[in-house]
């Protein structure tokens, strides 16, 4: 979705658009500091809110310490920008958390990436022009499978309201094939789903379960969850997340934050963290605290996306205008759009807002922050 938004309305409805920047070290108290600190960051962070939510904030800094910016406000009506230990919906931020631990059981020989998805899922991907035994894992990963993307989802949900993985992915699968296994490049929450329904089966435990034994746990990213199914709330503290609407010339935005059934995107897209948690993980999985140094490789093997961008194995890359590879994966889901990038020099930038409205501009925020 396109935000067709600007300043003026964004303005009238959120009260004035305020802006905010606090230092972090660590764990050491916050301490303000100037705006002019982060001028150019602070003009790309507001032109960014200005055409998507009525809140938006970036966490960024390197090895010495941490800062973050904030433009309007994580709830309408108030005074509150968004704060770097807020949750929201991660969305397809997931994807990196999934991929990892698909790259954890390749690690211990359970998976080989160069299998047919067919040898252990059987049946799944078949039918309407699919051969599970053509499809690799790696492809999965890479977005190769040649599986597109399920625009208009039309799964059908349990008497409780969420959704089985099975059942989303034979959703995904009534899409015919957007070309042959290797030809091209389609971004496709599908791929990511059968991925779950595969650690699930190799695991022997549900994928949340998987993700958060095996990465959430371990590094003691304690603002980040994985929801069960039929789970709509958010930890406290959440920032808020919007839809918007017009009543005649004036633009409202609706309370989103619980509208999202976590199932339906389940592996794909359903954690829950924060800005700082995010960092955090990209980070230690660029330092190898997730996967071995060969397996992170094969992560940062990717293909072209666009005239900066790669994607490698649930791993984007973006070249930065200053020199230089940043790592990370955006998200998008009802209420949020985020972004973390990470840098091999230690370098760190996550951007949200919390609206479901995509900026071009969100880019210039990343760059802004990481080329300071």
């Amino acid at each position: 979705m396109k935000s067709t938004l600007d300043g003026r309305r964004l303005t009238a409805l959120c009260g004035t658009a305020m802006a905010t920047v606090v230092a972090l070290a660590g764990t050491a108290p916050a301490q303000a500091a100037s705006a002019g600190d982060h001028a150019a960051t602070q003009k790309a962070l507001n032109s960014f809110q200005a055409q998507t939510g009525p809140g938006a904030a970036v966490y960024a800094g390197d090895r010495t310490g941490s800062w973050h910016l904030g433009a309007g406000t994580g709830t309408v009506n108030t005074h509150q920008p968004i704060q770097p230990t807020q949750h929201f919906r991660a969305g397809s931020q997931t994807k990196t958390f999934t991929a990892a631990v698909v790259l954890q059981l390749a690690e211990e020989q359970k998976v080989s990436l160069d299998a047919p998805i067919g040898r252990y899922l059987p049946g799944v991907v078949d039918g309407n022009g699919y051969d599970g035994n053509k499809i690799t894992v790696r492809q999965l990963l890479q977005h190769t499978s040649g599986i597109p993307t399920n625009r208009r989802p039309q799964a059908k949900p349990g008497p409780d309201g969420s959704y089985t993985l099975a059942e989303v992915v034979r959703d995904g699968l009534r899409l015919a094939p957007a070309s042959a296994p290797g030809a091209a490049w389609h971004y496709s929450n599908t791929n990511f789903e059968i991925l779950g329904m595969l650690i699930e089966r190799i695991t022997g435990m549900p994928v949340g379960e998987a993700l958060t034994r095996r990465i959430i746990e371990p590094l003691g990213l304690k603002q980040t969850t994985f929801p069960k199914p039929g789970d709509r709330s958010l930890p406290a503290p959440y920032v808020h997340g919007y839809k918007g609407g017009r009543l005649g010339p004036v633009f409202l935005w609706v309370d989103a934050s619980s509208d999202l059934e976590p199932s339906v995107f389940s592996s794909a897209g359903a954690m829950i963290s924060t800005l700082q948690d995010l960092t955090a993980f990209d980070q230690a999985l660029l330092s190898g605290k997730i996967v071995s140094p060969e397996s992170l490789a094969l992560m940062r093997t990717t293909v072209p996306v666009g005239e900066r961008d790669g994607y490698g194995l649930g791993l984007s890359s973006h070249t930065l205008p200053c020199g230089g590879t940043a790592w990370g994966h955006s998200g998008s889901v009802p209420g949020y759009v985020s972004m973390t990038l990470v840098t091999p020099d230690g370098r760190h930038a996550s951007v949200l807002t919390n609206t479901q409205m995509e900026s071009p501009k969100l880019v210039d925020v990343l760059d802004s922050a990481l080329c300071e």
